[in-house]
């Protein structure tokens, strides 16, 4: 008896179902998963100004008075230093005053009340610092006015 030696066969794995597989695990993953959100997506809400239905009743001007010596006084409180040319303090405090007329629905008034002797230069800084708030509503106060105060 003659034993033949069988051929061994090569087994053959045919790749495109498992490439489809593969396809179809990645889509449901990608479509289960979740997104994370970045940080800078998260939805914040910070306390701010909220526009009112009722005008509230302010001071309808704030009065600026400029001494001599160069001294910004705004509602009976010194702001700034005589010799300071840039008057931050004058602008945070205006721009604050305009956020909040705004907020109120109304018209910011300044009424600036500077002294015969004080320095023009003063006046002009004032005026520029106003208008760096964005306050045009400004009037100056005559001499009869200021002795009234």
């Amino acid at each position: 008896m003659i034993i033949r030696k069988r051929e061994e066969e090569q087994a053959e794995i045919s790749m495109s179902p498992m490439i489809d597989m593969v396809f179809l695990l990645l889509v449901f993953f990608l479509v289960s998963a979740k997104p994370i959100k970045p940080e800078a997506d998260v939805g914040l809400s910070l306390p701010g100004t909220v526009a009112q239905e009722e005008v509230l009743e302010l001071p309808d001007e704030q009065r600026i008075n400029i001494l001599a010596d160069g001294q910004i006084i705004l509602n009976d409180q010194p702001m700034d230093s005589p010799t300071s040319k840039d008057l931050p303090t004058l602008l945070f405090t205006l721009k604050r005053f305009k956020e909040t007329v705004e907020a109120n629905q109304a018209e910011a008034l300044i009424t600036i009340d500077a002294v015969d002797e004080a320095n023009h230069q003063r006046i002009v800084d004032v005026m520029n610092t106003c208008a760096q708030a964005g306050i045009k509503g400004i009037t100056f106060a005559t001499n009869e006015e200021s002795e009234d105060l």
